[in-house]
C-alpha cells in the first residue's frame, strides 16, 4: 500500500539525482503506470493460486467441456 499512497520522486538531471521531492497527487485511474500496477498484482495473485492448487489448500474446478 505504501507504494501507490505514499510517493517520493527524485529525477535525473544531466546524470547527477536531485532532492527526493514528495508527490502531491495519488495513482489516478488514466495514469499510464496503472495498467503495469495491475499486471504486477495479476500475476502475484496467479502465483500465489496456482501454489495453493499445488499444495491441495484449494481445488479448482471447471464449468463445460475441457477439450
Amino acid at each position: 500500500m505504501e507504494c501507490v499512497t505514499i510517493a517520493a520522486m527524485c529525477l535525473l538531471v544531466n546524470g547527477t539525482p536531485t532532492e527526493e521531492f514528495a508527490l502531491e497527487r495519488g495513482l489516478c485511474q488514466r495514469d499510464p503506470l496503472s495498467p503495469f500496477l495491475f499486471l504486477i498484482a495479476a500475476k502475484g495473485f496467479n502465483i500465489l493460486m496456482n501454489g495453493s492448487v499445488d499444495a491441495s489448500l484449494f481445488t479448482c474446478y471447471r464449468i463445460g467441456e475441457h477439450v
